[in-house]
């Protein structure tokens, strides 16, 4: 199948659902073998279905919470024990529990940490051990508006983000000479589950006052108009996945439709 990663071997994190499902069905769309990772098991089945419904190769459906290095070792070891190497593994789960500054616990900053940077660090760490014997591969994190500023209800999230992009130097440098490169993207304001999930829990610590008012009031600065659509983020992943990306490394691509310029 031709396409700009056919014969890929490409797994997604938190691909059963938002985000990690549009690239999921994207890359399998360009000839790519996907591993549709997931901690929900019957999320990532699903997603795997999709793909077999296309003209694409045979998705694998793995299970696996990110913060957990077994899981996601054993995960990376059965998706190469069937698709026969790992070119490109995608950094993207993560979830957010905003809560307002002087309220965040412990707990919040753990759970959320644990997920989005201690996550990524574990996804970065396991996708290399698998790709340095190919003398080549790209990883790609998920990073966020939230990572190049705070916001007032999002501190452990910012902080994480904040973390994903020096995580994305760090593996940069340290991935070089193994002809591995690290890039991560930045979206916005995404039309998904998250941002449902996140826009009623805003209204739960009085920060909006009605449904779809949180996503309209941090959507009004969009440059673009409108809030992304998981679509709208597949082509920067595909082209940071593809050959046309070979010559970047360690730099993080805003992908948020004009909210935050730097």
């Amino acid at each position: 199948m031709a396409g700009r990663v056919a014969g890929k071997g490409i797994v997604i994190t938190g691909a059963g659902s938002g985000m990690g499902r549009a690239i999921a069905l994207g890359m399998a769309a360009e000839g790519a073998v996907v591993g549709v990772l997931d901690v929900d098991a019957v999320a990532a089945q699903r997603v795997a279905r999709e793909i077999a419904g296309m003209s694409a190769p045979p998705a694998v459906a793995l299970a696996a919470d990110v913060s957990q290095r077994k899981e996601v070792a054993a995960a990376l070891d059965a998706f190469v024990a069937q698709a026969g190497r790992l070119d490109v593994h995608f950094n993207n789960a993560g979830f957010n529990r905003p809560m307002h500054l002087l309220d965040v616990t412990e707990e919040n900053w753990h759970s959320i940490m644990d997920v989005n940077a201690l996550g990524v660090l574990i996804g970065i760490q396991e996708a290399a051990k698998r790709m340095i014997p190919n003398g080549r591969g790209k990883i790609i994190n998920t990073s966020s508006i939230a990572g190049r500023q705070g916001y007032a209800s999002f501190a452990p999230y910012c902080a994480s983000k904040f973390a994903v992009n020096a995580l994305t130097q760090a593996a940069a440098r340290a991935l070089a000479e193994h002809n591995i490169t690290c890039t991560a993207f930045a979206p916005g304001v995404v039309d998904t589950p998250l941002w449902t999930q996140l826009d009623a829990d805003l209204m739960g610590i009085g920060d909006s006052a009605r449904p779809g008012q949180a996503m309209a009031d941090f959507a009004a600065g969009i440059l673009r108009g409108r809030p992304a659509e998981p679509g709208d983020l597949v082509g920067t992943a595909l082209f940071l996945a593809s050959a046309d990306s070979d010559y970047i490394t360690g730099q993080v691509i805003m992908a948020d439709g004009g909210m935050v310029l730097v």
